[in-house]
């Protein structure tokens, strides 16, 4: 396979203009040369937070606060998912999934609901996806050793030292929200030693000191905090301190659009469209142990072809803003994705 047009390259993103060779689901070679293309070639998304099982219940529970829509057990999300048919369950998955891959997205982490049989539903809403997951089943050790780890709600919620401690044991990955309604439950996340946080809107000068010695990863869904109310994540504070992904969070809250994403990201706050980009691919690869996410000789081919001469896109001085700020859905003329 051969892509031509304009290549984002490397972590700096650096705008080439040239053609990406890809052998056997890995890129082989990126030559810079004169070509016949408008597309513009970069990484495929990765996004860093996810609830697609709330793909049943879109727009669902207007005016509810934070704790009334997603709060464990019974906030409105987990008894519409109790209530829930399994085939309704996993044909609402699958339509995000294909949607996640036409707008862009190559990879996901999924806090999966519904202990072992959550993980079942979205092993099977997988099965003929082309996307890489993540998958942190929740609630139960079972479900995390099913799974690819485990995704804890606040540690207010509960203690999770066990969880903790099976998770670590099996090797796999440890998620857990913190901060999103207000600062008190992000010293006992801390305190578990968690592989990356979600979240942390509400984190004060001594969490953000904490991070920055842990070196712990942050997903932020700016989007979400937004819909839900609970403020605004300190995005740029985060991002000076540690390694900042983007997550689109509940999809009954927000369409699982990356480009939706990083827009708002990027108008929202006094970080570049660079920064932006990689909040959006590489650091949210690193965060889940993921090797893609960037356009390298040498990196598995999980990439993302856009029309550079869309009547969207067309006229763009600047590839990299164009990707963050304007790009959308309709613009994407190829996903790439190798086979797992």
């Amino acid at each position: 396979m051969i892509l031509e047009g304009t290549i984002l390259r490397g972590r700096a993103f650096e705008p080439i203009e040239g053609r990406v060779v890809v052998e056997d689901g890995d890129i082989a070679a990126i030559e810079e040369d004169s070509v016949d293309s408008d597309a513009i070639v970069c990484p495929a998304f990765v996004n860093a937070h996810t609830h697609i099982g709330d793909s049943i219940a879109k727009e669902a529970g207007e005016g509810l606060s934070l704790e009334e829509l997603v709060a464990p057990p019974d906030g409105l999300k987990h008894r519409l998912l109790r209530q829930a048919d399994r085939s309704e369950l996993v044909e609402g998955m699958v339509r995000s999934l294909s949607y996640m891959y036409r707008s862009g997205t190559g990879a996901f982490v999924e806090f999966r609901e519904g202990g072992v049989e959550g993980v079942r539903a979205i092993r099977a809403a997988l099965a003929d996806s082309p996307l890489r997951s993540v998958v942190l089943g929740r609630e139960t050790v079972e479900a995390m050793e099913m799974a690819d780890g485990f995704g804890a709600s606040g540690a207010n919620d509960a203690e999770f030292g066990r969880e903790r401690r099976a998770t670590r044991e099996a090797g796999k990955l440890f998620g857990i929200h913190a901060g999103e309604v207000d600062s008190s439950d992000i010293n006992p996340a801390l305190d578990l030693d968690p592989d990356f946080l979600v979240h942390m809107v509400h984190a004060k000068r001594l969490h953000l000191e904490r991070v920055a010695d842990s070196e712990i990863p942050v997903a932020v869904c700016p989007r979400s905090n937004l819909v839900t109310g609970v403020g605004k994540p300190p995005v740029e504070e985060l991002a000076e301190r540690t390694t900042v992904a983007l997550g689109t969070d509940n999809v009954f809250l927000n369409s699982p659009s990356m480009f939706r994403e990083m827009e708002f990201t990027a108008k929202l706050y006094d970080v570049s469209a660079r920064d932006v980009l990689r909040m959006a691919t590489v650091n949210g690869a690193e965060l889940a142990g993921l090797d893609c996410g960037l356009v390298e000789e040498g990196r598995p081919a999980s990439l993302l072809v856009l029309d550079g001469d869309s009547d969207n896109l067309a006229g763009a001085q600047n590839p990299i803003r164009a990707v963050v700020r304007r790009a959308e859905t309709a613009d994407v003329e190829q996903v790439v994705v190798p086979e797992a």
